[in-house]
């Protein structure tokens, strides 16, 4: 495995589908080209806002494959591999190796809750199977479980491919407590913040970055909020975080978020299909009047 770091703004990518729910590979480029030249530090690829959790798997690999060769080095790709099933996480991840990703993610299985051994063993099993850097994606609020700093850093311990950690969480506590006891043993230990509004906290706790969807409409807010805690311009980096804050009415507006993220997208100037797939519908109306005026509000439109 080559060794793997990483600092900094990476969006969670939409993938874009045509409105007959087949993948977009023009549109996909556009949005990937546009987030490559606004100077994100990475690309997550079919991670939760990429709609993964929809997708037949045959659209997955097609998915994987193209965003890595369009990329082309660029930047680094992570590719998203959970599945509910461990056997379905590995084989998703060996094709993600094989495509040449630089790294992937991995959500907890969903449906079935675990024990806190076999939760273990499934990140385990998946990283001694998958020889790529692997990032845990603890988000309890979907998969019902969470990943805290004791696992998280017997993992560590067990598993040298696993090198970080995406904590999408609310209570920054989680995540200060991932950064004081997983970084103390392993400095290198990845830490990034999963929700928008904790990046600069992560940051300042001595976290990595953060993965946070406005990125995709709103790349001069994330970016320049971690350039300017990197240079130390902490009040520049004060006004991004309040602006970043600003937008967070817009994950209200519907449930699942995919469509509202390609809507914002749309409206900030970059020409790609709003489609999403089932269960995720088309905004209706009144939601779409709802993004534009969140957007509105914050000067982005």
């Amino acid at each position: 495995m080559a060794e793997f770091t990483l600092r900094g703004i990476i969006p969670p990518v939409p993938t874009i589908f045509t409105e007959h729910n087949r993948f977009d590979a023009a549109g996909q480029a556009r949005l990937l080209d546009h987030l490559i030249a606004a100077k994100v530090d990475g690309v997550l690829i079919l991670g939760s806002g990429g709609e993964f959790c929809h997708m037949p798997a045959a659209m997955r690999l097609e998915v994987a494959e193209f965003c890595i060769r369009h990329v082309a080095g660029r930047v680094p790709v992570m590719i998203g591999i959970g599945a509910p099933g461990t056997l379905d996480t590995i084989a998703y991840g060996r094709h993600a190796q094989k495509a040449g990703a630089d790294a992937a993610l991995v959500i907890n299985p969903y449906y079935a809750h675990l024990s806190e051994r076999n939760l273990f063993l499934h990140y385990e099993q998946v990283a001694h199977a998958v020889d790529l850097p692997l990032m845990i994606y603890n988000f309890p609020n979907l998969s019902g479980q969470d990943v805290g700093p004791d696992m998280a850093l017997a993992l560590t311990r067990r598993c040298e491919n696993i090198i970080g950690i995406k904590d999408t969480v609310e209570q920054i506590a989680h995540t200060r407590r991932l950064i004081q006891e997983v970084k103390s043993v392993r400095p290198e230990f990845l830490v990034f913040a999963g929700f928008d509004e904790q990046v600069l906290n992560a940051l300042i706790l001595g976290g990595d970055g953060g993965i946070p969807a406005t990125v995709n409409f709103a790349p001069q807010l994330g970016c320049g909020l971690f350039a300017a805690f990197t240079r130390g311009d902490y009040a520049a980096a004060f006004e991004k975080h309040r602006a970043i804050a600003g937008l967070a009415p817009i994950y209200d507006i519907e449930t699942p978020f995919f469509a509202v993220i390609k809507e914002a997208i749309r409206r900030t100037g970059l020409d790609i299909s709003p489609a999403v797939l089932p269960p995720g519908r088309p905004l209706t109306a009144e939601a779409t009047d709802k993004v534009v005026q969140v957007l509105h509000a914050n000067g982005l439109v």
